[in-house]
């Protein structure tokens, strides 16, 4: 699968991350050791988020930092459109509730 799917349930999308992460050190040429090590992570920390071990975010932050992609975090939480209603209570043209 090439992308999250709403209908993978959640330990599904925790592998699919952990096989991501796995490519992004393969690209780089690293072994999971010198991942660990430019990350101040242990391999065997690298190892359980890159097989669907539930990584918390500041693996995924230091592990995408070493693998120089730590821009890609904006697309996981996007910003928020303005909100219409709120710009046109803003303007005065309409009355909040």
């Amino acid at each position: 699968m090439s992308r999250v799917d709403v209908s993978m349930t959640d330990p599904q999308v925790v592998a699919y991350l952990g096989k991501r992460l796995a490519m992004l050190r393969d690209r780089e040429g690293l072994t999971l050791e010198k991942a660990a090590a430019a990350s101040g992570l242990n391999s065997a920390t690298v190892w359980r988020a890159e097989n669907g071990g539930n990584p918390t975010l500041l693996t995924v932050v230091r592990l995408l930092r070493v693998y120089g992609r730590l821009e890609d975090l904006s697309l996981l939480v996007p910003q928020a459109p303005p909100s219409p209603l709120r710009a046109l209570e803003r303007a005065g043209l309409l009355r909040s509730r």
